[in-house]
């Protein structure tokens, strides 16, 4: 699906940008091709360098975190230092730090990026902070997490909270898919990476010697280990030499037979090149970074059985498999690499694996997948027109009488305190009924009150779902999917109440993302709601999928009605009123405890967008 326009793109890695990982060399290459085709991308990772994160700090603040339109640059944010979870080799990470979560905080609240697309997002880690403040449509990405990081994740509701927040999720490999399955349920797409460009190897005529072989940094202490062991079976007639860059450099003891022939580098010393290249893990903490490295700099990988590893090497037909810690195969896979330069040279031609443009268009597709989703909210100037010459009235959207099974207001006490308290008009919305609606309907004139005929409706298991401007009774139990179909063939509008408050029947992120180009208006604002990040959590989701934000103060009792309210044009019938609902203002009465956070939640949905974007988008 190509991109209407440019987008604006934050790619947020938890991994220092000094540390040359795995995940940091995803981010920069897609970025690249990101970057080239227009889009206006900013990186953001945690750094080292003091005088970075004051630059970075100095951008954000200024309005600079993007780059210039057309540039091709990639913004390189550097966020305070910041040590990942998945870094801490088996351990929990600290909380980020106040500063760096500040920083983030002001980047993703200050700039108006269309896709936010985070990677390793677990907790805690610049990524997870990301994601807690993004306001745009959120992209997961998870690379070659272990059993043992996700172990780690002991928060198991915290997190899968707010992985709910992703948008779309997508691993780099199979494996990966396959193993956060079975951690965090939920569709995974799997987009695998391109081959990273290398130092090239140098093509030798048969017979060259010696041959180069070598271990790069990235896995675990006793993959080293078992590589020298390894190397100490090569028959000694064999003509090899070895580079080995530490793990977490960690520089080993040679044993007498290695020392002429081994040399160690510090992790992340550029070598030349090498003719094989060995991944070892033995599962703890893959690198298939290393593996897609080889393959683009002509080296023949040699690696262990591991499935992310299989997958980058394709069952074997781009270089050697051993089963992991099998120290004898894996000396006589190295033997028989070093013995036979036909194999190499075959292993070498084979199929090096994908470009960076092919991961870029499938990225793009997404982004573009999750942009058009977003509501039309141009403006409709015949609408417009009729609408400038209404009152402006306030509206209570969300209310119930004696007609619900929990509320004992009656219609007639209803109305009146609604014109009393000096509502334009108000949406009767009993649970499942609508009797109480048509009854305040018929009365409406005689209180001076508009009366939009409304029920809530608890679908099978995916939450509410209110129906405005309909004329007959929907029956709970149908799907929600269903139910906004039944909505929309009674001509209604399909209003969904209080999402993401677990304390209520909800349609979550899972079922809500699902419906969302059906779903017409979407309550931002509850004050009957425990828990006020549920509410803010319904504004971010509001705002990134351009749905008008409606408010209501859900009263099951006279004098709640009204505490919440939208000031909007009156209307006639829905089509105004939806007109209307994208200029209203969510308001409180002055004394209102809710009246403070009521209007932060709005400034949120409708300032912190470009205005240029939303027309246009």
């Amino acid at each position: 699906m190509p991109v209407a326009r440019p987008l604006a793109i934050v790619q947020v890695s938890p991994y220092p940008l000094e540390d040359e990982h795995d995940v940091d060399a995803f981010v920069r290459s897609l970025s690249s091709e990101l970057a080239q085709r227009g889009h206006a991308v900013t990186v953001a990772a945690p750094s080292r360098s003091p005088g970075l994160v004051r630059d970075s700090r100095r951008r954000i603040r200024a309005g600079e975190a993007l780059p210039e339109p057309g540039s091709s640059e990639v913004r390189v944010l550097g966020v305070g230092e910041l040590l990942p979870l998945a870094s801490t080799r088996g351990g929990v990470a600290p909380a980020p730090p106040v500063d760096v979560a500040r920083t983030l905080e002001e980047l993703l609240t200050g700039t108006a990026f269309d896709v936010c697309h985070v990677h390793e997002p677990f907790a805690a880690s610049a990524a997870s902070v990301a994601l807690r403040h993004s306001r745009a449509l959120n992209v997961g990405t998870f690379h070659a997490p272990t059993e043992r990081v996700l172990s780690t994740q002991v928060a198991r509701r915290f997190v899968e909270r707010f992985f709910g927040r992703l948008d779309v999720r997508t691993a780099s490999f199979g494996a990966t898919r396959e193993l956060m399955l079975r951690h965090f349920p939920a569709a995974y797409a799997v987009v695998a990476p391109g081959v990273e460009p290398g130092t090239p190897a140098v093509s030798r005529a048969e017979g060259d010697a010696p041959v180069r072989i070598a271990f790069r940094g990235g896995e675990e202490r006793a993959a080293l280990r078992l590589f020298l062991r390894a190397l100490r079976r090569l028959p000694p007639e064999l003509d090899w030499e070895a580079t080995v860059h530490a793990p977490n450099g960690a520089a080993p003891t040679l044993r007498s037979e290695l020392r002429e022939r081994v040399r160690i580098l510090p992790e992340g010393r550029q070598d030349g090149f090498a003719d094989v290249v060995v991944a070892a893990s033995l599962g703890t903490f893959p690198a298939p970074g290393i593996l897609l490295r080889a393959l683009g700099s002509g080296a023949v990988p040699l690696a262990a059985r591991l499935p992310a590893y299989e997958e980058v090497l394709d069952e074997g037909a781009r270089g050697l498999l051993f089963e992991p810690g099998d120290v004898e195969t894996l000396a006589a896979q190295l033997e028989r690499l070093i013995r036979d330069p036909a194999l190499r040279a075959r292993l070498r031609e084979g199929n090096p694996g994908r470009a960076w443009a092919q991961v870029a268009d499938e990225y793009e597709a997404i982004y573009a997948g999750l942009v058009g989703r977003r509501h039309d909210d141009r403006e409709r100037p015949e609408i417009r027109a009729r609408l400038r010459a209404r009152p402006v009235i306030d509206v209570d959207l969300h209310m119930h009488t004696d007609h619900s099974h929990d509320c004992a207001t009656p219609v007639e006490t209803l109305l009146a305190t609604a014109r009393e308290r000096g509502l334009g008009a108000i949406a009767v919305t009993d649970h499942n009924e609508i009797s109480g609606a048509h009854a305040a309907a018929a009365l409406a004139a005689e209180h001076g009150v508009k009366v939009i005929v409304g029920e809530e409706v608890k679908t099978d298991g995916q939450g509410e779902v209110i129906g405005l401007f309909i004329s007959t009774r929907i029956p709970r139990g149908l799907t929600l999917r269903a139910t906004i179909d039944e909505i929309h063939r009674q001509g209604g509008l399909a209003y969904v109440p209080h999402p993401f408050d677990r304390m209520h029947s909800v349609p979550d992120y899972e079922h809500l993302l699902a419906v969302v180009d059906e779903v017409d208006a979407l309550e931002v604002f509850n004050p009957r709601i425990a828990i006020p990040a549920y509410n803010e959590e319904a504004v971010r989701f509001a705002a990134k999928y351009r749905i008008p934000a409606g408010a209501g103060s859900d009263s099951h009792v006279a004098r709640g009605l009204g505490s919440v309210r939208i000031r909007m044009r009156d209307f006639d019938g829905p089509e105004e009123f939806l007109e209307s609902l994208r200029d209203a203002d969510i308001i409180g009465r002055p004394s209102s405890r809710y009246y403070a956070q009521v209007q932060a939640l709005k400034f949120l949905q409708t300032k912190v967008r470009r205005p240029s974007a939303a027309r246009k988008g």
